[in-house]
């Protein structure tokens, strides 16, 4: 499946239908007089958040939607029947934000069966029959119901984790996250193996919590080097960041502060959030050099350094209690489909 966490889509809601102009002629009934019932309310636009998806990619071939419109009123005072409301089903943690260039969030579906009532359908115009009155007994004047509103949104979307993988290319994330948790990301020697994010579930000490993989940055990402930082909006979410430093780099200290640097310039409290730093693929290193470049490392970073590798399953428990320690016991991002809440009511307009 191709993942894509961004798209553009046209919505409305629907129109309701127009009232009736209908008069009453029965036998043996006097005076009828009007009988004309009001159309029915257009179907509204809902957005809600489902477990089981992690990319918008079903927006790309339907981009638009429109709720059903409201049915026409008839005789006998009959009431049209109402639109059919419109659900539309997003992944979780998508956002969903106006098309200028503010691109101001309107709404943000974090949980599991979490609803949104976006557009308000339009009300039914008023039959002939909600126009009578003592001066005016033959009405033939009637509503032809009110528009539904519409609108272009952007829908974004950031991927719910608990921990997210930060670092350099080739640093060692991909092999990582397959080591600690049951994900199956692409791994080569090169750079940019990881072209999109991944996520997976660390089983640790008898607790589950997610963990992220974004592609890696380099000096100039936040300037549009390499794949950029469009990923990083999928670890804002997170509680904790692990910085892996592969330890074959030249300089372990630049190379930490690179991605720091990135992370600073792309803001969104990313370099404010608590982080972990292990230094990776110490298996092919001597021990020696590995408690120099830790503490070459711990220096730049002020920091306790992990020396771990992911490919040999070194060091790689105690990483994972500081990583659990640091998320804490509020619960993790695991989806639970328990979790639901009410349709909540919002308009734009």
């Amino acid at each position: 499946m191709h993942f894509l966490d961004q798209a553009k889509i046209f919505i409305r809601s629907g129109a309701g239908g127009p009232g009736a102009v209908s008069f009453r002629r029965e036998k043996f009934i006097e005076y009828g007089g009007p009988d004309g019932g009001n159309g029915g309310k257009g179907g509204d636009i809902i957005f809600e958040a489902v477990s089981g998806l992690n990319t918008l990619i079903d927006f790309r071939y339907a981009q638009h939607f429109r709720a059903q419109r409201g049915q026409n009123g008839a005789g006998s005072n009959c009431t049209g029947a109402g639109g059919e409301d419109l659900v539309i089903q997003v992944p979780i943690g998508t956002q969903i934000l106006t098309d200028d260039e503010d691109r101001t969030l309107m709404a943000d579906l974090t949980k599991a069966g979490q609803r949104i009532n976006f557009l308000r359908g339009g009300d039914g115009g008023r039959g002939n029959a909600s126009y009578k009155s003592s001066t005016n007994r033959a009405p033939r004047q009637h509503g032809p119901g009110w528009p539904g509103e519409e609108m272009y949104v952007w829908l974004r979307l950031k991927l719910l984790a608990d921990a997210g993988l930060v670092g350099l290319p080739n640093a060692g994330k991909s092999t990582f996250i397959n080591a600690v948790t049951n994900a199956r990301a692409k791994v080569g020697a090169y750079a940019f193996t990881t072209t999109r994010p991944q996520l997976g579930v660390v089983s640790h000490r008898e607790r589950e919590f997610v963990v992220a993989d974004i592609p890696g940055l380099i000096e100039g990402a936040a300037d549009g080097a390499g794949i950029g930082d469009r990923f990083l909006g999928h670890i804002e979410r997170c509680r904790v960041l692990l910085h892996l430093v592969d330890a074959n780099d030249e300089d372990v200290a630049t190379s930490y502060r690179v991605v720091r640097d990135e992370l600073e310039a792309y803001g969104a409290g990313l370099v404010d959030k608590p982080f972990v730093v292990a230094l990776n693929k110490i298996d092919t290193l001597d021990e020696e050099l590995i408690a120099a470049l830790s503490a070459e490392l711990q220096e730049a970073s002020g920091a306790e350094v992990f020396a771990i590798s992911g490919a040999g399953a070194i060091g790689l428990e105690p990483v994972l209690d500081r990583l659990q320690a640091a998320i804490g016991s509020e619960g993790s991002s695991v989806d639970d489909d328990d979790q639901t809440e009410d349709v909540i009511e919002w308009s734009p307009l």
